[in-house]
C-alpha cells in the first residue's frame, strides 16, 4: 500500500472523487503544508495557519497507479487558479501535489510538464509540488462528508 496526498479546493469533493476509484483502499481528509500543529478547520478558515485543505489517498499500487491518481487529479479541479476553487477562496484552496517519495515527486513534475505542454490552458498552472510533511487529519464530521449528507457531489471538474 502506498500513500498519495492531494489539495485541490474543498476536500470533500476531492475526497469523493478518489474514494471512488478502484484501487483506493481510504481516503481521509485533513490539512498539510502550513505552520500550525495540529490546527482545527476554524483555524486553517481564517487562511493564516498556511495549510492547504488535502486528501491523504491510501492506494495498492498493483490496481490503480500513481499516474492515474494524478490524471484524475488534473482532470478533478482548476489548477490555473492561484488560492481558490470555484466560490471557494484562500490559501487553504490551493492546488497542490504533497510528494512522499522521489518517484512520486518526479512523477508529478512530469504529468505537470506534460499538462503544460498540451495547451489545455491557457493562463500558467499554479500547483505546487511540495513534499508531504504532517498530515492533520480533519474533524470527524469532515470525513466523508458528502456520503454522510447523501450528496453525489460538490466539485466542479475543470
Amino acid at each position: 500500500m502506498e500513500k498519495a496526498t492531494f489539495a485541490a479546493g474543498c476536500f470533500w469533493g476531492v475526497e469523493a472523487t478518489f474514494r471512488a476509484l478502484p484501487g483506493v483502499l481510504s481516503t481521509r481528509v485533513g490539512y498539510i503544508g502550513g505552520k500550525t500543529e495540529s490546527p482545527t478547520y476554524k483555524e486553517v478558515c481564517t487562511d493564516r495557519t498556511g495549510h492547504a485543505e488535502a486528501v491523504e489517498v491510501t492506494y495498492d499500487p498493483a490496481k490503480i497507479s500513481y499516474n492515474n491518481l494524478l490524471k484524475i487529479f488534473w482532470e478533478n479541479h482548476d489548477p490555473t487558479q492561484l488560492n481558490r476553487q470555484g466560490p471557494d477562496w484562500g490559501t487553504q484552496y490551493r492546488s497542490a501535489i504533497f510528494y512522499h517519495s522521489p518517484e512520486q515527486q518526479a512523477a508529478a513534475q512530469a504529468s505537470k510538464e506534460a499538462l503544460e505542454k498540451s495547451h489545455r490552458y491557457s493562463k500558467p498552472i499554479v500547483t505546487q509540488m511540495v513534499p508531504a510533511e504532517t498530515f492533520y487529519q480533519a474533524e470527524d464530521y469532515h470525513q466523508q462528508y458528502l456520503e454522510k449528507k447523501g450528496l453525489a457531489s460538490c466539485h466542479m471538474k475543470a
